[in-house]
């Protein structure tokens, strides 16, 4: 599935509070592994489904990845909430604030890396980049069906 604008419900317009979890990092490496434990341990308390938790750390460690690998940003925002009826969002959102395009490639056989959307693509039911309310930089979103 490709990209594309944001048709479904974003984070910021969840109206309860206690559906919806924030987290704010310096865009660095060891940041990725604090918001996947933090995130999986906010989806492990809400008891979602073993599978769909999974899913979710996975992508979010992605979008996260992305977001420090290949943006100016200095910090990232990671939230998850339970937008709709049945329906788990990922966001990350950086600072970067350049207004630049981000990086599209397609990793080849012998590539280590270059995998994350790729990842993305196949495990979310949507997915898309928009620019942040947030943070004037990307938003990178993916949804999965609870």
């Amino acid at each position: 599935m490709s990209p594309h604008t944001t048709s479904s419900p974003q984070l910021t317009d969840a109206a309860d509070p206690l559906r919806t979890h924030w987290i704010e990092l310096p865009a660095q490496r060891s940041s990725v592994g604090v918001a996947r434990r933090n995130i999986g341990a906010r989806l492990k308390a809400w008891s979602l489904p073993g599978d769909l938790c999974s899913d979710a750390v996975l992508l979010l460690s992605e979008l996260a990845t992305n977001a420090v690998c290949h943006t100016l940003s200095v910090r990232i925002l990671c939230g998850i909430g339970l937008v709709g009826d049945g329906c788990l969002r990922l966001e990350v959102h950086d600072h970067d604030l350049s207004g630049r395009e981000l990086p599209r490639c397609e990793a080849g056989p012998e590539d280590e890396g270059g995998r994350g959307l790729f990842l993305v693509r196949q495990l979310a039911d949507t997915w898309g980049v928009d620019r942040s309310r947030l943070t004037g930089g990307n938003a990178v979103w993916a949804n999965l069906r609870a």
